[in-house]
């Protein structure tokens, strides 16, 4: 039985996903010859450990409890001690113990940092057991989105860190991305749709529909963040496209993409309340978009918003695209990508599914987890 502990950052939406496929997947594991041991688990001000990180893990009984209490929109500190099966610290406490859990499992028996947060602050955590040996699963873009310096101490050690869901979910993006390029096929052109939300919006607005109108409707579906901005800015898109360019080869930071944003910056939310740019703003972007939406019609063309990664440039905005190219024919919120290499020059390898939800992602991050098994024993 190889086991695996881990420690897993941030018990969001994913993150509480990860912990239930984990224990509702335990005799499947078994079967498989592996065990997943959670060590300990972090939200953004505390840590919950197990008491003897050597020989055990938290329970799974416990590993719900932490569910329950962070869906419930409560701190990890609540938990108190569980009659001596785990200990819980916080603030600098907190992340002085993950570093000292990395400084022992690390070069002995191993450990996995799975990062689920939406934060930054966890690049230095990563750097730290990066240099003990620690192998790294992520969901979290930042990381591999921060300057080229981290960057590039994240991905030094390439067995050692694996990261599917940063891109599209659990689709195989970055899988497929390595296995042409460790064929020795290079990949010198990527097109793609890489934002649900986007896909969907600017799938809906070709039919005629007001781009407020979909917009609304996006939101109503749980399809936008609570503030629809947070789409329609293009930073995730970004987020997604730079990852995508630095595994080509590309040395790009975030401030090199050329981002389309689809409001203007004086409806920015330092500038514009999400009230105001509901009921106003946005109804004032719909003559502009509907204007875009006939001219590409009258050439046979759609309008996507995607992300265009070619050699060493990477922008990301609304392209117009033929209507019976892959891209084209997206409708609703799946993600889409087109891969052009030697091999697939003429006829793209197209990669399409469902590029977001908690349960799609978790389950991409379970199996990069069971990816790096070998490296246990």
């Amino acid at each position: 039985m190889k086991t695996i502990p881990l420690i897993l950052m941030g018990c969001g939406g994913v993150g509480r996903q990860l912990i239930q496929h984990i224990v509702s997947c335990r005799s499947l594991h078994a079967k498989q010859g592996v065990l997943l041991r959670v060590v300990g688990v972090c939200d953004s001000k505390s840590v919950v450990v197990a008491s003897d990180v050597f020989t055990r893990g938290l329970d799974d009984a416990f590993l719900t409890e932490i569910c329950r209490v962070k869906s419930s929109g409560s701190s990890l500190s609540i938990l108190g001690s569980k009659g001596g099966e785990c200990q819980i610290f916080s603030n600098l406490e907190s992340v002085k113990k993950v570093v000292d859990i990395a400084s022992h499992l690390g070069r002995t028996t191993g450990l996995t940092f799975v990062d689920c947060s939406a934060s930054s602050e966890t690049i230095e955590i990563l750097n730290q057991a990066v240099d003990l040996g620690c192998c790294i699963v992520l969901a979290n873009k930042k990381p591999l989105t921060s300057p080229m310096e981290d960057y590039e101490k994240l991905v030094s050690h390439p067995r050692h860190i694996r990261h599917e869901s940063t891109v599209g979910a659990g689709l195989p993006v970055i899988t497929s991305l390595n296995r042409l390029l460790a064929s020795g096929d290079p990949v010198h052109r990527i097109i793609g749709s890489l934002s649900g939300t986007l896909g969907y919006v600017m799938s809906e607005v070709e039919d005629g529909k007001p781009f407020s109108q979909v917009v609304t409707e996006a939101k109503c579906l749980g399809y936008t963040e609570p503030d629809p901005r947070d789409d329609l800015g293009g930073m995730d898109v970004a987020r997604k496209a730079l990852i995508l360019a630095r595994l080509l080869g590309a040395r790009l930071n975030l401030d090199d993409i050329k981002v389309e944003s689809l409001y203007p910056a004086e409806m920015g939310p330092d500038k514009m309340s999400l009230e105001d740019f509901l009921s106003s703003g946005l109804s004032s972007l719909d003559e502009g978009i509907d204007e875009r939406v006939k001219v590409a019609s009258s050439k046979g063309n759609v309008l996507r918003y995607v992300c265009v990664i070619d050699g060493s440039r990477c922008h990301v905005g609304i392209q117009e695209l033929p209507k019976d190219s892959p891209l084209g024919r997206l409708k609703g919120s799946d993600n889409v990508l087109e891969v052009y290499s030697r091999c697939y020059s003429k006829q793209p390898l197209v990669i399409q599914g469902a590029g977001a939800g908690n349960d799609t992602t978790a389950a991409g991050v379970l199996a990069d987890i069971l990816d790096i098994q070998d490296l246990f024993s």
